[in-house]
């Protein structure tokens, strides 16, 4: 009931933007041969939405795969971003064109006051209408052209120099993964030309920092064949995200119960790394040497500065007994847990690395601008931070969730080099 009255709501509120956009549409169509066409085309496209939006709960999306629900809903999002941007753009004009007319009738004399109501200067802008159809058009083909970028891995090398670093660990070559949400793919021949990217750099060392299922550990099983494929001389380690302790699923009432439940998936997804070759890191560390000198890698669980975050990770516990190594390396998920506690109490943990963030899978990089939404979330939010000698990596992640593509900010495969 609850849900079918959440969908006739947001079916009001669509065709009220419906009707909104369509009067902006009519400010720069006036005059046009193909007026008849763009009206009939707009509002069966419109149309064509609203209604797929009334008969989701008849559709039972459940009984189809995962990647058609999700693709069905992102496309009714960026059809309903598209349009809200585009109205941010019309009621501009709408609070121009009435202050306009309340500044006729304040402060102008009657007869002044009639020539501006009569005259064109209140009539609704071509201009912001072409402004804001061109910025909901924008919007909206984005979110549908990001589909195709979702498996577009990119590399980006980064060289990193610390002065304490050991002689023998110069030219290091670390690759890092984050937040693979193997519940969101589908493309095993693309995810396995990752791994073929990953192995062609020849790294030293594979880090993965977390996230490796949306909530259950059975999504890895059409994987399991490929991420196994990962080696390195030193090994392949990785630590727990927030999603990967299950608590986004709502557990059924079975024997044992519900929190019974959510204890095996747990354990079976410490086993699926295992299966994988991979050593999870446990709030612990291991001790890497070459020649007679030595760095620390520590891996912590989930630690999240964010309220909604579980705080699992024990740093003062992994990092003990790394106190006189020279160098230290530690992976945490979460970015936000570098500022609430690494750098205040760990001034000695060198570089950490982290993902989480996504990128927001949406934003602009350029060499002079960054934006994306996350920002005004997290402050570390994606790439390379420093604060004194110590250093934050945030990896853009390397699947996706929620919406099924990217924007702006590709999947991300990072290749650091220490000197």
């Amino acid at each position: 009931m609850r849900s079918a009255t959440f969908l006739f709501v947001a079916a009001g509120l669509m065709l009220l933007l419906d009707a909104y956009v369509f009067q902006g549409l009519k400010a720069v169509a006036a005059g046009s041969r193909l007026k008849p066409y763009l009206y009939s085309g707009y509002w069966v496209v419109s149309l064509l939405v609203l209604v797929l939006l009334l008969v989701l709960p008849y559709l039972q999306l459940d009984n189809y795969s995962k990647g058609l629900r999700t693709t069905v809903f992102a496309l009714l999002a960026a059809f309903f971003f598209g349009q809200l941007v585009c109205s941010l753009f019309l009621l501009a004009d709408d609070m121009r064109r009435f202050l306009q007319w309340a500044a006729g009738k304040l402060f102008f004399s009657q007869t002044e006051g009639e020539q501006i109501q009569e005259g064109d200067s209140i009539s609704r802008s071509a201009f912001l209408s072409w402004l804001g159809l061109g910025a909901g058009g924008a919007i909206f083909g984005s979110l549908v052209l990001g589909f195709t970028n979702k498996y577009n891995y990119q590399v980006k090398r980064v060289a990193l120099s610390f002065p304490n670093l050991p002689a023998a660990f110069k030219g290091l070559k670390i690759i890092q993964i984050s937040d693979i949400h193997s519940g969101s793919l589908r493309d095993r021949a693309a995810v396995r030309r990752g791994m073929e990217t990953i192995l062609g750099l020849q790294p030293d060392l594979i880090l993965f920092t977390g996230d490796l299922v949306n909530n259950t550990a059975d999504e890895m099983d059409n994987f399991m064949d490929i991420f196994s494929l990962l080696k390195a001389p030193l090994g392949v380690f990785s630590v727990l995200g927030n999603h990967d302790y299950g608590d986004y699923v709502q557990w059924p009432d079975e024997a044992g119960g519900r929190s019974e439940l959510k204890r095996r998936n747990l354990e079976r997804l410490k086993q699926v790394h295992a299966e994988l070759g991979w050593k999870l890191l446990m709030n612990e560390h291991v001790v890497f040497q070459r020649e007679a000198e030595k760095i620390a890698l520590i891996g912590i669980e989930n630690w999240g500065a964010k309220a909604r975050f579980p705080k699992h990770g024990r740093l003062a516990e992994a990092h003990a007994g790394t106190e006189d190594l020279p160098f230290k390396i530690l992976m945490s998920h979460d970015p936000s847990h570098w500022d609430a506690e690494v750098r205040p109490k760990f001034p000695d943990i060198d570089l950490m690395l982290a993902g989480h963030t996504h990128g927001m899978q949406f934003g602009v990089e350029l060499p002079w601008f960054r934006w994306s939404p996350v920002q005004y979330m997290y402050q570390q939010w994606a790439g390379l931070y420093e604060n004194h000698s110590q250093k934050l990596y945030v990896n853009r992640g390397f699947g996706f969730l929620g919406y099924p593509g990217r924007v702006g900010i590709l999947p991300e495969i990072t290749l650091l080099e220490l000197a």
